[in-house]
């Protein structure tokens, strides 16, 4: 097996280590969902970030992560934080604005308490609510779930609005610093409280109609969960690996494979690329284009003249989720 570094200068081993990358084989495990529901429509997934709900007041997202517990054992502070970053990344790529969070927490004293703080330092920098929860004290193996509502203004962002022609532009913080002993890129401490206004650019793009659907970057890194926006209606796209964002210093292979705090796939209509790229630009983030949605089905990364496949996924999907098409 070839280096990370090697592996990123071959770009036929860079497209097979994302494809291959564990995060993101992980996520065949969701397929179970439709075994026992079988398919769902839109309201219901499969493949958006969280669920719209029609109210009689609007349109609420409602979406919810569990953490891995052997993350809330060893880093229970970054555990609390991470369930309100993952619920409010969700939020965001709906579209919505975040209104609040639910949590549970099940875990001793010292652990709950260091989750809980973990909570508060993330609601802070992202101004919002921690409405409710539950909490069990618990001497097993801790365990931690969060849960998010927000609040769309506009047409919803969703996997099911994107067609062929659109562009594809991604949308990120760079002044971070990844982490040394987990795949993750926080970017929230130098952020600060910016962060808040950060997340809420979706729901404005949202609104201008400069964007149709979103999602965002995830534990199955940027070409995964690229695959996993397109995986619904097996589309494709070929991505200009120059036209990536990345960060200095950091290797390409290491950032489509990491969990950046702050990073956004959005779907965008045909001469709306500028609308969507500014908003971020504005706030000192980078966005730019980097390739264009087509019916291929297939996920490919481009370095110049060399193309490699990553995904074919008119043969198999990430999430196996089943579509209801009744």
């Amino acid at each position: 097996m070839l280096p990370a570094a090697a592996a990123t200068r071959d770009l036929s081993a860079l497209a097979h280590r994302v494809a291959t990358h564990p995060g993101t084989r992980g996520k065949a495990a969701i397929g179970l969902v439709s075994e026992v529901f079988g398919g769902a429509d839109w309201l219901g997934g499969p493949g958006d970030d969280g669920a719209v709900v029609e109210t009689a007041g609007g349109r609420v997202v409602a979406c919810g992560e569990a953490l891995w517990p052997p993350f809330v054992a060893g880093d229970p502070w970054g555990a609390g934080f991470a369930a309100v970053l993952t619920n409010v990344n969700d939020v965001a790529a709906m579209g919505a604005e975040p209104r609040g969070i639910v949590n549970t927490v099940s875990a001793t004293e010292g652990h709950a308490r260091a989750v809980l703080e973990g909570m508060k330092h993330a609601c802070r920098l992202f101004d919002v609510p921690v409405l409710g929860g539950h909490l069990t004290r618990h001497d097993g193996e801790p365990s931690v779930s969060a849960f998010a509502v927000g609040e769309v203004g506009g047409e919803p962002l969703s996997v099911t609005r994107v067609t062929p022609g659109q562009s594809l532009v991604v949308a990120a913080a760079l002044d971070g610093t990844m982490r040394a002993d987990f795949p993750f890129f926080p970017a929230f401490e130098q952020r600060g409280e910016r962060c808040a206004g950060d997340v809420r650019v979706l729901a404005e793009i949202a609104r201008s109609g400069a964007a149709v659907a979103a999602k965002d970057v995830s534990m199955a890194g940027l070409v995964g969960s690229l695959a996993m926006l397109l995986e619904w209606g097996t589309f494709g796209v070929e991505v200009d690996l120059d036209a990536v964002p990345t960060p200095a210093g950091v290797d390409v292979g290491d950032w489509l494979t990491c969990f950046p705090s702050f990073c956004f796939l959005l779907c965008v209509p045909p001469g709306r690329e500028a609308d969507a790229v500014a908003p971020f630009r504005a706030r000192g983030l980078e966005a730019a284009v980097v390739g264009r949605i087509d019916d291929t089905g297939r996920v490919r990364l481009r370095r110049g003249d060399e193309v490699a496949e990553a995904f074919d996924l008119t043969r198999e999907g990430v999430t196996r989720l089943a579509r209801d098409d009744r």
